[in-house]
């Protein structure tokens, strides 16, 4: 286990599910509540570790979201994106896709600019600085209307030449992917790539309802996809990426437990599955931690982790020509491995 374990630290990743606000760690929502003058209903750090107790989404949405008011200048959206940053280099992810949810921020009365620029400055300061490469995608909250989320997609285009792509998350249960179909669809006529969670709480008609209505090209969660044999075929036969979040999918219920996590059934299936952490600081635990807790609790293979690793480059919005560098790299490891 030590072996596998060292292994997964020396291999190089790539992230493709993360919620940039739900890397805040609480020392730095203390920091950054101090330095603002927000009010937070927390006296310690420790206080806050123990409200990290949720029994489903909405209770993990409700802290998410008091955490953020403390996020105000561009700089607190810099000092995030950079602590989250240098959890990449600890855990050797060299090219990450995160999503941020500019709705959180702009109905605070914070600008769209502040918040992209913020994390867009960190963002090119990690590839100058370590080499590792991003991408942004700016998420619709599905809690609120399709026509606030037309607002933020017009908000968006300024900034277009800094933002992939859009995606759909916050409150599943009850936002079908059909509530938004307009708003995605005009995503894609300006050139957004389109991806959504599906398929977390949702059954498997919300994974169905984003892939035929949204058109989206990556299915963020979506393990409930093996309650049914028709769409488990269609996934493996598109090999439409699965961003899967196993802490995340334990701490919020989704599974009971690890040993009941099904992600080793749905890579056996042979569908396109990739580990990722999700909103790390309140889930236990960064990308590596993601994939100890799976290596400690379900038999994973060597060529089970190879296949995730890989599987996230592919599933990535970069070119070919760095993907295969990125995989080749992979392979180096590999062969010191074998």
């Amino acid at each position: 286990m030590k072996d596998i374990k060292e292994f997964i630290k020396k291999l190089p990743k790539a992230e493709l599910h993360l919620h940039i606000e739900g890397s805040l760690e609480p020392e730095l929502m203390f920091k950054l509540a101090k330095r603002n003058g927000i009010e937070i209903p927390y006296k310690t750090v420790e206080e806050v570790k123990e409200a990290y107790n949720f029994t489903n989404l909405q209770s993990f949405l409700d802290i998410y979201y008091a955490g953020a008011k403390v996020l105000i200048e561009k700089q607190d959206f810099y000092d995030m994106t950079w602590d989250y940053i240098l959890k990449c280099k600890e855990d050797n992810i060299i090219h990450t896709e995160i999503f941020f949810d500019p709705q959180t921020h702009t109905q605070r009365g914070i600008s769209f600019e502040t918040v992209i620029l913020g994390i867009k400055e960190a963002l090119e300061d990690a590839h100058k600085k370590l080499g590792i490469s991003s991408k942004i995608i700016m998420c619709f909250l599905r809690h609120l209307s399709e026509e606030e989320a037309f607002e933020t997609l017009e908000q968006s285009l300024p900034y277009k030449d800094y933002i992939i792509g859009v995606g759909l998350d916050s409150s599943e249960l009850g936002n079908p992917p059909k509530k938004f179909e307009k708003v995605f669809n005009k995503a894609k006529e300006y050139g957004y790539k389109l991806v959504a969670h599906a398929g977390e709480e949702g059954d498997i008609s919300y994974i169905e309802d984003a892939l035929d209505l949204l058109h989206i090209e990556r299915i963020d969660h979506g393990v409930q996809a093996i309650n049914s044999e028709a769409l488990m075929k269609r996934l493996k036969e598109e090999q439409i990426p699965l961003t899967v979040c196993p802490n995340s999918n334990i701490e919020l219920k989704v599974f009971e437990n690890y040993k009941q996590h099904n992600i080793k059934q749905l890579l056996d299936y042979g569908l396109n599955v990739t580990v990722n952490s999700d909103d790390p600081a309140y889930f236990k635990g960064y990308m590596n931690q993601n994939f100890f807790n799976l290596v400690d609790n379900i038999t994973l293979t060597k060529e089970d982790i190879i296949k995730l690793v890989k599987n996230s480059f592919h599933s990535s919005f970069i070119d070919e020509k760095l993907k295969q560098e990125y995989i080749k790299r992979v392979d180096e490891v590999v062969e010191k491995y074998e």
